[in-house]
């Protein structure tokens, strides 16, 4: 049978998994908050070393906007402990979110985070899932690169405006170049809604008009 990758807007496949801190049912541990699960090649390792404290150091922010945090890669839950313990000991921070044991490499496969080239390591992806269990985004790094986990941050924040705002989010936000950072209004459907747009909101045109985000 040909297997599915989870794909933007799909639900994200149901999977026990085994964690550091213990066994835990996905998405539905998580039901009602966002979760970013990501994948490494290898415990002990300096890139992946740097990304886990790069997301430690900002994981009060990701609880901030209700998301939470899930490690995995193809090691042992052993290797995973002995690596946070070193990583406290020698550096002196404490790895507070889960890390998935995927030994066998079945949910790595499950999830296309296999690196076709080794066969065993996983890539750097990131699958970023809604309260509701359903993948909004999904990056692949190579091993070669770090993430950029501002960027993630930051991908959150633009995905939740988008849901409450019903708008879409300009390139660099909330650094866009024309509009800075201001949301995008979905085009008009019909004629009556352009002429409307293009007197109420500024706009470069009926199919751009933006506007500023509303104010809790």
């Amino acid at each position: 049978m040909e297997k599915k990758l989870p794909m933007i807007g799909e639900k994200f496949p149901e999977i026990e998994v085994h964690t550091t801190q213990g066994k835990i049912t996905l998405p539905r541990h998580y039901e009602g908050k966002w979760f970013i699960l990501f994948s490494h090649p290898a415990d002990f390792t300096p890139v992946c070393t740097t990304e886990f404290i790069a997301f430690q150091k900002r994981y009060e922010e990701f609880k901030k906007l209700n998301t939470e945090l899930i490690g995995l890669s193809i090691d042992q839950v052993y290797s995973h402990i002995k690596w946070i313990e070193w990583i406290k000991e020698k550096l002196n921070v404490e790895i507070q979110f889960p890390i998935i044991a995927d030994d066998r490499g079945e949910i790595a496969e499950k999830l296309g985070m296999i690196h076709p080239e080794t066969g065993k390591n996983t890539v750097r992806a990131v699958f970023i899932v809604d309260p509701k269990g359903t993948v909004r985004a999904i990056v692949y790094y190579p091993p070669e690169l770090g993430r950029n986990i501002d960027e993630i941050l930051r991908m959150v924040k633009a995905l939740q405006i988008a849901d409450m705002e019903k708008v879409a989010m300009p390139a660099n936000w909330p650094d866009n170049e024309l509009i800075k950072d201001k949301v995008i209004l979905p085009p008009a459907q019909d004629i009556k809604t352009a002429e409307y747009r293009v007197k109420k909101y500024k706009n470069f045109d009926w199919w751009f008009c933006y506007r500023e985000i509303s104010k809790s």
